[in-house]
C-alpha cells in the first residue's frame, strides 16, 4: 500500500503573507521592536503565590501548622518575588525612561521595586482584611470569613486590585494592568489599577462593575453589580490624540452606597453618606447625605435610606 502524499498547505505563501502583515502592513510591535514581553501565565502564578503568602490557610498548603506556616510563607515569598522581579524587568522596558537602559540597570531596578513591593504586603493584607470584614458586615447571606475569601468575586477582584495598585504606584503600570485584567476576565469586575480605593470597600455580586483610572473612593463604600464610575468625555490634543492621565472619573466620599446599575460619569463628587439608587445616570456632584433616585435628589430620612 502506497503512503499518502503529505498535504500541501501552501505554508510558504501563508508564512510570507503573515510576515508582510507583521512587518509592513499591520504592525503591532512596540516602536522599539521589543520582543521580550511580560508573561500573562507568569503573572497569574505570581498572584497565586502572593495570595498564598497573604492568606496561607485559605490559598496555601492544606496541611499547614503553627510551626510550619512561617516557613511556608517565607519560601513562597522567596520564589514569588523572584518571579515578580523578572516580570518587572520585562515591563520596565516599555517605559520611556528605561527604553535604552542596559540590562543590568533594569535588573537592579526590578529587584528594588520587587523588594519594596514585598515590604508593602503587610499593609496590603490589612486593607484586604478590611474589605473582607466589610463584605461580612454588609451581606446578610455571608456565613463566615472563609466563605467570603473563597467564594466572593468582589474580594477576588479587590485582592488583585490592591496588589496591582501597589505596583502601579511603584512605577510598573503594564504589570499592574496585567494583574487587574486577570481578575476582570475571571470576575467581570473591571478596576483600573490607578484607581484609589480606601479601606472597607465592598463590591456585592460584582458582575459588570467598572471603576476608571482616576476614580477616588473613600472608606466604607459599598457598590453593587453593574455600577460604572466612568469618564464623561475625553480631552484631546489639536491633532485629535487623547490626553492621557487627566482626572476624569468620580470622587466617592466615605460611607456611600451605590446600588445596581448606577452610572456616574465625569469628575464629580458624591458626598459623604449619600445613597445612589439603582439605574441612576448621574453626571453632576451631589452634596453629603443625598439620596438620588432616577435623577431626583432629596435628603436621606433619619434612620432610613429608603432602599
Amino acid at each position: 500500500m502506497s503512503t499518502p502524499a503529505s498535504p500541501d498547505w501552501g505554508l510558504e505563501q501563508i508564512v510570507a503573507d503573515l510576515r508582510a502583515s507583521r512587518e509592513e502592513r499591520h504592525r503591532t510591535r512596540h516602536p522599539l521592536g521589543i520582543r521580550e514581553l511580560p508573561s500573562r501565565d507568569a503573572v497569574g502564578n505570581i498572584v497565586q503565590g502572593l495570595r498564598a503568602a497573604l492568606f496561607p490557610t485559605h490559598y496555601g498548603a492544606p496541611d499547614l501548622t503553627d510551626e510550619s506556616v512561617d516557613y511556608y510563607v517565607g519560601h513562597t515569598l522567596e520564589s514569588t518575588l523572584r518571579l515578580l522581579a523578572e516580570q518587572i524587568r520585562r515591563a520596565l522596558r516599555f517605559l520611556p525612561e528605561y527604553a535604552d537602559a542596559a540590562d543590568d540597570v533594569l535588573r537592579k531596578r526590578a529587584f528594588e521595586v520587587a523588594r519594596e513591593f514585598g515590604h508593602q504586603l503587610p499593609g496590603i493584607r490589612a486593607l484586604l482584611v478590611s474589605d473582607i470584614q466589610a463584605a461580612f458586615t454588609g451581606d446578610p447571606a455571608a456565613q463566615h470569613i472563609t466563605e467570603i475569601l473563597l467564594c466572593y468575586p468582589g474580594v477576588w477582584a479587590m485582592t488583585h486590585h490592591r496588589l496591582a495598585h501597589a505596583l502601579h504606584r511603584l512605577g510598573v503600570p503594564l504589570l499592574a494592568r496585567f494583574i487587574n485584567e486577570i481578575a476582570h476576565s475571571a470576575t467581570g469586575i473591571d478596576i483600573h489599577p490607578g484607581a484609589q480605593i480606601g479601606p472597607s470597600f465592598f463590591i456585592d455580586h460584582g458582575t459588570g462593575v467598572v471603576i476608571g483610572e482616576t476614580a477616588i473612593i473613600g472608606e466604607r463604600v459599598r457598590v453593587y453589580q453593574a455600577v460604572t464610575l466612568g469618564a464623561k468625555s475625553f480631552a484631546a490634543d489639536l491633532d485629535g490624540t487623547l490626553v492621557k492621565g487627566n482626572a476624569r472619573h468620580p470622587i466617592v466620599e466615605d460611607d456611600v452606597v451605590i446600588y445596581a446599575g448606577a452610572t456616574i460619569l465625569g469628575r464629580v463628587t458624591i458626598g459623604k453618606g449619600s445613597v445612589i439608587g439603582g439605574n441612576v445616570w448621574l453626571t453632576h456632584s451631589v452634596p453629603p447625605g443625598s439620596s438620588v433616585r432616577q435623577g431626583k435628589i432629596r435628603e436621606i430620612e433619619r434612620g432610613n435610606d429608603g432602599q
